[in-house]
């Protein structure tokens, strides 16, 4: 069960609704495999620091490690002081389109604004698929997809996100297949956020593993070189063996250093 201190529901829905792949499994273990109706999942500090942390999970946009990628990493940040909160959005697949992830997130920083837990700003942190998707708070919207208001973080925390490899004519596999569904691979390729990044990004924290055998660290590059050419600025670690998905758990590995790296970092940017 994904227990919180807060549960929000999104999309003017009366309440969230998604499908766990184990009942039982501990929150901190806890994988969504469905999702009918986004929620937003708010875990409070013991002691606030005025700022919020938008959390978004990896596993592929075809499912949400809400635990590893979600939960633990919310543990984390509200030992800090930061109100938490782990965002369980829609797939994208024929019945939501290539946008719903996208639109859930905006929806989800709109309502951590208005609820004025944070007067001192809202940072996101992405994890693999979270982390394409996060850096797409970053980038222009497509056009095609209709006019939105703009959200953009005052912080973002990137980890092991394929942020343009999986789209057409940027793989670095030669003749990659389309990924399925094809809502998915409509996202990927609409979305890239190193090539349609908005000018003055605000400070990003990227970490990578160099032998990622899922997410090429080519990633982690386009996207830092990215965000200096619009003018922003990005701190970069990029870690020699590590597994793809390394979250919070890999206590043996010197990748486990990360989170107190980031702590440093929030700190020299004013955020913490």
């Amino acid at each position: 069960m994904l227990a919180a201190d807060l549960v929000w529901p999104l999309r003017d829905a009366d309440a969230g609704a998604f499908t766990l792949e184990d009942d039982t499994a501990a929150p901190e273990q806890t994988v969504v495999t469905a999702v009918d109706r986004p929620v937003l999942l708010g875990y409070a500090p013991q002691a606030s620091n005025g700022r919020a942390m938008l959390i978004l999970g990896g596993g592929g946009y075809t499912a949400l490690m809400a635990g590893r990628e979600g939960v633990q990493v919310a543990r984390w940040l509200t030992a800090l002081g930061y109100h938490a909160f782990v965002l369980v959005h829609r797939f994208p697949h024929a019945g939501t389109g290539p946008s719903a992830p996208l639109d859930d997130a905006r929806d989800a920083m709109r309502m951590i604004r208005a609820s004025c837990l944070a007067p001192l700003g809202l940072g996101v942190v992405g994890l693999s698929s979270g982390g394409h998707l996060a850096a797409c708070l970053l980038a222009a919207y497509p056009a095609a997809w209709g006019a939105t208001d703009t959200q953009r973080p005052d912080v973002l925390v990137v980890g092991y996100a394929p942020l343009s490899t999986n789209a057409k004519g940027r793989t670095i596999i030669p003749d990659k297949p389309p990924l399925p569904p094809v809502e998915k691979q409509a996202l990927y390729d609409a979305l890239q956020p190193d090539a349609q990044m908005l000018a003055d990004p605000p400070p990003t924290f990227i970490v990578y593993a160099a032998n990622d055998p899922v997410v090429p660290v080519i990633n982690a590059h386009r996207l830092h070189d990215a965000l200096m050419a619009a003018g922003g600025s990005a701190e970069l670690h990029i870690f020699a063996d590590a597994p793809h998905g390394f979250a919070l758990d890999t206590p043996d590995l010197p990748v486990s250093l990360w989170p107190r790296l980031c702590e440093a970092w929030l700190r020299q940017v004013g955020f913490l």
